[in-house]
């Protein structure tokens, strides 16, 4: 109503101002984030545990259960914590209150991972902490499948490949691929020839502890020369490693390979896709929390061609769940419904009062409210979102 009146009794000042508005509004639009949620500002930490082996109701009683505890005494600001326990893995979510610091959480919960390392089952790796806001949602999800490449080839070419290309998008959070099979040399013991050569489970475990050492080697130097040196510390093949000694019985050598099968396998699978009936990879495309979907879903398909001349041409990457399509046509939407409410109620204004001056106010006041409210959003740090356009 203020620009109608301001059209009415000041037109001068009307026309400057829509000028500004106009000149103004373009600016304010291509920086504001188009997003499909407004920002929440509920930050999250989540912490990644790992300890291959252990069923989930053990590791909850020996890591998940405690670690919550040390949260919750040497963290500030939780609002709640979410944990979940599998196979192996243990994932904490420390939900914080709205405003809170994120460097701080990281900082503590940093320090209370370090704190109970020494207190959790032996071998427990640190664990892998991540940042995200309640409004980092999945914007895009890519399907990796191939003719003729194995769920293991899949899941290392969009862990190796793929996935270290996509995360150079401004903005982009991506995730580690489900599905797959993680690459692992495994070594499996045949219990009757452990027991008839005389070799115990720690044999083998110290053997392999010896064999395959991380020692520096350093150079020589030889005339006006000089060469790195290589230690054959660790074996470099699958087959080195079935060739490594355990022990001598009665003069004889035992090998690995005479008592354990040692093969270039994978992982035991937590998780499984499926794309057109057969097993594949999915990975997952987040945004940050002050980036756009629109820019992000951008870069993320213009990237797409150059991975695709790093992979084998058999592998696709077919684009699934794109949310950007919701979000343009929800602005869309906003700028059809705009120019028809315009032009509806200047024929009204037409139609009932005969005037041509307010028909051209009511027309031109409408976009310029809209064009107003935008700019204030964009000065104040909201974004253009669904739940707004809608």
């Amino acid at each position: 109503m203020w620009i109608v009146k301001l059209a009415l009794n000041r037109p001068y000042t009307f026309i400057v101002l829509a000028l500004l508005i106009l000149i103004a509004a373009p600016v304010v639009i291509l920086r504001t984030p188009t997003d499909i949620f407004p920002n929440i500002n509920i930050p999250v930490v989540s912490i990644g545990w790992t300890y291959t082996g252990l069923n989930p109701e053990e590791l909850e009683g020996r890591l998940t259960s405690p670690y919550e505890k040390a949260l919750t005494t040497l963290v500030d600001n939780i609002q709640h914590i979410e944990s979940t326990t599998y196979n192996g893995e243990a994932i904490v979510k420390v939900f914080l209150q709205p405003g809170a610091s994120l460097d701080t959480a990281n900082a503590q919960v940093t320090a209370a991972s370090q704190f109970l390392l020494r207190q959790l089952p032996p071998g427990t790796l640190p664990p892998q902490i991540i940042n995200f806001s309640a409004s980092s949602v999945p914007i895009l999800q890519l399907g990796i499948s191939g003719e003729g490449l194995s769920e293991a080839q899949l899941n290392d070419y969009a862990t190796n490949f793929i996935r270290t290309q996509l995360i150079t998008i401004p903005g982009a959070v991506v995730q580690s691929p489900y599905g797959g099979k993680q690459r692992q040399i495994s070594v499996n013991m045949d219990q009757a020839a452990m027991q008839s050569k005389g070799v115990a489970p720690a044999d083998v475990l110290d053997a392999l502890a010896r064999q395959s050492v991380v020692m520096p080697s350093g150079t020589i130097k030889i005339g006006q020369s000089e060469y790195d040196v290589r230690t054959n510390g660790s074996p470099r093949t699958v087959e080195a490693l079935a060739n490594i000694p355990l022990k001598q019985v009665n003069g004889t050598t035992i090998y690995l390979r005479d008592v354990a099968s040692v093969s270039d396998g994978f992982q035991v699978q937590t998780n499984i896709v499926r794309q057109d009936g057969h097993r594949g990879v999915l990975i997952s495309i987040l945004k940050s929390g002050n980036a756009s979907t629109l820019d992000v879903v951008k870069g993320i398909r213009s990237i797409l061609p150059r991975v695709a001349s790093t992979v084998p041409p058999q592998l696709k990457m077919t684009p699934l769940s794109d949310q950007s399509i919701f979000v343009r046509a929800a602005v869309q939407g906003v700028i059809r419904e705009a120019v028809i409410a315009a032009a509806l109620t200047a024929v009204m204004i037409l139609v009932f009062l005969g005037s041509w001056r307010s028909t051209l106010i009511i027309a031109i006041s409408i976009p310029l409210s809209i064009l107003s409210s935008i700019i204030i959003l964009g000065l104040i740090g909201e974004t253009i979102n669904m739940s707004r356009a809608e």
